[in-house]
C-alpha cells in the first residue's frame, strides 16, 4: 500500500478495535468477506467508492443504497467510515476491508480465546503448505473456481481446528489477487500476532527446544526488539545445530550449516 492507504488503514483498524464490543461484531467479519468479495467482482463499483475525487454523499449514499438491508448497520456503518478515507487506488481499498475483516476475526478469538490456537494452525498450515507442492498446487491453481478452493480447505481443517483459521482460510485462498499462497498465509500469521501486540519469529531448530529454552531464547528476542516475541518452533534436520530466527525480514543465524558456509567463503575468498 502508498502512503495514504497506510494512514487510513491504520486509522480503521483503530476504529475497528474500537468497536469489539458494539452489538453484532460477532458476524462482521463474515459480513466484510463478502463485501470485499462483492466489489472484488464489480470493479466500477470498487472504483467509485475508491474515488475520492467524488463528493463523500455520493460514496456514502452507494453504500447505504447497496448493502442497507443486506447486510448489518454495524457493517454499514463500517463500510461508510472506510469509504469516507482517502485510497490511493480501488486495490487498496479492497486490500483494507479483506485486512479489517481479518482484524475481526481475530479480534473474536482473542475474546473466546482460541487465538493462541489459531496463530499455531496458521503456523502449521503454512508449514504442510511448504511441504506439499501438491496442496500449493489446488489452492493456487487458475483452472481451480474459488469456491473448490476454499471447500479444500473445509475439508481439511474441519474439526481440526478454530472456526478462526478455517474463517480466514477459505477466504484467502479464494482472494490470492496474484500473490503467493505462502505470503499470504505469513501476513495472517503476522496479523494475528498483532492483535496481541506481539511480534512473531519464526525459529529453526535441528531438534525440538524444551521450555526452559525457549523461555529464555523469547526473553532475549524480546529484549532485542523491545515487544513481546512468541516463537513458533520448527523442527529442521538442515539446521545442523544452533538456532535459525527469522523475526520480520531480520534474519538471526546462529546454525552450523550458517558458519560452515561462512567459513568456506573465506577460504574460497
Amino acid at each position: 500500500m502508498l502512503g495514504a492507504s497506510r494512514e487510513s488503514l491504520a486509522r480503521q483498524t483503530d476504529a475497528l478495535d474500537a468497536r469489539r464490543q458494539s452489538a453484532g461484531f460477532d458476524g462482521l467479519a463474515g459480513e466484510l468477506f463478502a463485501v470485499a468479495s462483492l466489489l472484488e467482482r464489480e470493479h466500477q463499483l470498487r472504483m467509485a467508492l475508491a474515488d475520492s475525487g467524488q463528493p463523500l454523499g455520493v460514496r456514502e449514499g452507494l453504500v447505504r443504497e447497496i448493502l442497507g438491508g443486506k447486510v448489518s448497520d454495524l457493517a454499514v456503518a463500517v463500510m461508510v467510515e472506510i469509504v469516507a478515507e482517502r485510497w490511493s487506488n480501488d486495490d487498496d481499498l479492497l486490500a483494507a476491508i479483506e485486512q479489517l475483516a481479518d482484524q475481526a476475526v481475530f479480534t473474536v478469538a482473542e475474546a473466546d480465546g482460541t487465538l493462541d490456537a489459531t496463530d499455531d494452525e496458521l503456523f502449521r498450515f503454512g508449514r504442510t503448505l511448504d511441504q506439499s507442492p501438491e496442496l500449493q498446487m489446488a489452492l493456487t491453481s487458475p483452472a481451480q473456481p474459488s469456491a473448490t478452493k476454499s471447500a479444500i480447505v473445509h475439508d481439511l481443517l474441519d474439526g481440526r481446528s478454530t472456526g478462526a483459521t478455517r474463517q480466514v482460510l477459505e477466504y484467502a485462498v479464494g482472494h490470492l489477487h496474484g500473490q503467493r499462497i505462502d505470503a499470504v498465509v505469513d501476513h495472517l500469521c503476522d496479523l494475528a500476532a498483532r492483535q496481541r501486540r506481539r511480534v512473531i519469529a519464526e525459529v529453526r531448530v535441528a531438534s525440538p527446544l524444551d521450555a526452559e529454552q525457549s523461555r529464555r531464547l523469547a526473553d532475549v528476542l524480546s529484549r532485542l526488539k523491545g515487544r513481546t516475541v512468541r516463537l513458533n518452533v520448527a523442527v529442521d534436520p538442515t539446521v545442523l545445530g544452533g538456532v535459525h530466527v527469522k523475526v520480520g525480514d531480520e534474519v538471526i543465524d546462529g546454525t552450523v550449516a550458517a558458519k560452515l558456509e561462512q567459513a568456506r567463503r573465506v577460504v574460497l575468498s
